[in-house]
């Protein structure tokens, strides 16, 4: 059984309830999609490689043994700026390297002083998790403590290990918050703070938790803010939080060029989820994810899929964490080869060889799609994101 699903729910009874229409038609989004940003065609950056940083040899061992030889447009130019202690806000693709670019500096400030504190923020348990899985990689071997703080997990565990004062405090706003009123979190001694996919962050109604959970950090820290998307709006809010920083952007379009974005029209007389058995039959749809709007809608499309044969699992905002994490592993570890999510998954969620994104559903807005379907073309690899249209 691959998906936890109560059985006595049947998707041919299920009606969708009404939901508000997304911001944009998918042609717009698609269109937007293509359109590069910088139309003149730039020299190639210098090829920077990671052992020309004179990083702690630890570190450096730990960074090549992981596979990273040569530095990212985001790493060449942020990694010095955060070496150097100054604010960043980082504008970059998604997948194009932005984790890597904050936990290395941070990493060596710690091995540089042990007394060294940081906080990252994200906004949602997966795109933390892989954060700490991130970092548990780079830091490996170093004795650099940590400290995991998302909801739907023991907070007492999490109180047991903020106790022991870690170097690093990985969390999501509400359960920061949670610490922080119960006095176990203090942040008068942290040095840094990190807000991953800020945009998103502040954008999804967790400005007031951000401000708050800020407002117990020292004045004198660095500020750093790494999206792949930063609206003006969102621009004016960053910039209350830091001083003087420098923006770091180095997108030139919206999407990876070799993801290929088209429409699959729903047949007349056929059903979107008729559509999409018939595309699973595929042999080229290896390692597939569809994401749909609803927690209710993602429950029925993977349940059908299951009763048609498929191997597939599912994560939304409603399951418990640790089905969300051997949902994702066992998606990762190819032990499922579909799953299906909401909007959860769109950003954050890092699995190497995803051939297709399926929009079972149109997102809502611009921004969702292009976080949608950067989860396929990761590591400049080539890939599909597909919408079905009725």
């Amino acid at each position: 059984m691959y998906t936890n699903h109560r059985q006595s729910q049947s998707f041919g009874r299920w009606r969708p309830r009404r939901f508000q229409k997304p911001n944009g038609s998918i042609h717009e989004y698609i269109s937007r999609a293509t359109v590069k940003t910088n139309s003149v065609k730039e020299a190639p950056a210098p090829e920077i490689r990671f052992d020309s940083l004179d990083l702690p040899q630890q570190l450096q061992q730990t960074v090549l043994r992981h596979g990273y030889t040569t530095l990212t447009p985001i790493q060449a130019t942020g990694i010095p700026s955060i070496r150097d202690g100054k604010d960043v806000i980082g504008i970059a693709n998604t997948g194009t390297g932005k984790t890597a670019a904050f936990l290395i500096p941070l990493i060596e400030k710690i091995l540089k002083d042990r007394t060294y504190r940081a906080l990252i923020i994200t906004p949602t348990r997966e795109l933390a998790l892989q954060i700490l899985e991130e970092l548990r990689n780079f830091s490996s071997g170093m004795a650099i403590s940590n400290s995991f703080c998302i909801g739907q997990s023991s907070i007492y565990a999490q109180i047991r290990e903020l106790r022991g004062n870690p170097n690093i405090v990985v969390g999501t706003p509400g359960r920061l918050k949670d610490l922080i009123e119960r006095r176990i979190l203090k942040l008068e001694t942290f040095r840094m703070i990190v807000l991953d996919e800020a945009d998103q962050m502040l954008d999804m109604g967790f400005i007031h938790d951000i401000r708050y959970i800020v407002s117990f950090l020292p004045k004198n820290r660095q500020s750093l803010f790494f999206s792949a998307t930063v609206s003006p709006k969102i621009q004016t809010l960053i910039q209350s939080f830091v001083k003087n920083p420098v923006t770091i952007s180095v997108k030139k379009h919206e999407t990876l060029e070799h993801i290929k974005q088209d429409i699959i029209k729903v047949e007349h007389g056929k059903t979107k989820l008729d559509t999409l058995l018939m595309l699973l039959k595929k042999e080229e749809f290896k390692k597939v994810l569809v994401f749909g709007r609803t927690k209710r809608g993602v429950d029925n499309v993977s349940r059908a899929l299951f009763q048609k044969g498929f191997k597939v699992t599912a994560i939304h905002g409603n399951k418990p964490q640790r089905q969300r994490q051997q949902a994702i592993r066992m998606f990762k570890e190819d032990v499922v080869p579909i799953m299906v999510a909401t909007d959860v998954a769109a950003r954050g969620l890092d699995v190497a060889n995803i051939s297709h994104v399926i929009n079972f559903d149109t997102p809502m807005t611009y921004e969702d799609y292009i976080h949608r379907i950067g989860r396929t073309g990761r590591a400049e690899k080539s890939g599909i994101a597909l919408t079905l249209s009725e």
